[in-house]
């Protein structure tokens, strides 16, 4: 183990510091040039990435749309953030923060700025009145696990899948502290599946679109590929509510938007209406 850095009294940014996404990471946030965003026809204009957390609100989009609200239509462009496009000027008038997912909302009188994807899940949930209980406990169990998300999954992107897939070298403590932190968020899920069909009881909501695209991917194989170092395969009741999800033709569909990578036959790079899909394999693989 590489004991010889110690931290400088005063940190500076090292241009020098490697990593995939080193040419655009700076410590400073604002935007960094003039962009407008494309605007379609549609109440909600989407701009965003199919990562997991972009993942989660066109799942959102497709489940409305699959459960019959006609008002949830939506344009998905993409931002390619590998190039910087979230700090163009337009997108850093939705989110300041510069991360994807980000949304405007048109059929408000005031066009009204949603970010941050848990935030997005939940606006959408209410003002459709959609995947989210009204009783009092159970919606209080839903925000439970959402939030749940919210605050575990950096540890397994940030931290986890940046050491183990993205970090130009090895670390041995950090993969170690994040492998364990993994672990062990896998196994609080999978014994909280242990006894129910979804996140929150018997009810498909928010909280299963927010962790499926991060926990339900990786179980599946589908994430930094990890499914043989992280020993997936044991926590079956995640496997289970996994499988049950993928089976979800909105799932299926959610996952393809603003993805532009891996077979061109499940990449939509962006969203227009339902006719986008034809053609596409929406088969998990």
């Amino acid at each position: 183990m590489d004991s010889s850095y110690n931290p400088p009294k005063v940190w500076k940014m090292n241009n020098e510091n490697g990593g995939k996404f080193s040419s655009i990471n700076r410590p400073t946030a604002g935007s960094r040039f003039e962009k407008k965003l494309p605007i379609g026809k549609h109440p909600f204009q989407l701009y965003s990435l199919g990562t997991p957390n972009g993942v989660k609100v066109t799942i959102m989009f497709e489940e409305l749309l699959e459960a019959g609200v006609s008002e949830a239509q939506y344009d998905a462009y993409l931002i390619n953030i590998g190039e910087g496009d979230q700090f163009g000027s337009d997108f850093v008038s939705i989110n300041p923060n510069s991360k994807i997912p980000a949304l405007v909302d048109y059929s408000e009188q005031e066009p009204l700025k949603v970010f941050e994807s848990a935030s997005i899940l939940l606006y959408l949930a209410e003002k459709f009145n959609k995947f989210i209980p009204k009783e009092t406990h159970k919606k209080v169990e839903v925000m439970n696990w959402l939030f749940w998300q919210v605050g575990s999954a950096p540890y397994l992107g940030g931290g986890f899948g940046h050491f183990y897939s993205y970090a130009p070298t090895k670390i041995e403590y950090a993969i170690d502290r994040f492998s364990m932190e993994a672990k062990r968020q896998l196994d609080v899920l999978d014994k909280r599946l242990e006894d129910r069909k979804y996140i929150a009881g018997d009810e498909y909501t928010i909280a299963d679109m927010a962790i499926f695209p991060w926990y339900g991917i990786l179980a599946k194989g589908k994430l930094y590929d990890a499914a043989q170092f992280l020993s997936v395969d044991e926590y079956k009741n995640i496997q289970r509510w996994a499988g049950d999800i993928l089976t979800r033709p909105a799932v299926q569909r959610g996952r393809l938007v603003n993805r532009s990578w891996g077979d061109e036959d499940q990449q939509l790079i962006e969203r227009h209406s339902e006719d986008d899909f034809n053609g596409l394999d929406l088969s998990f693989k």
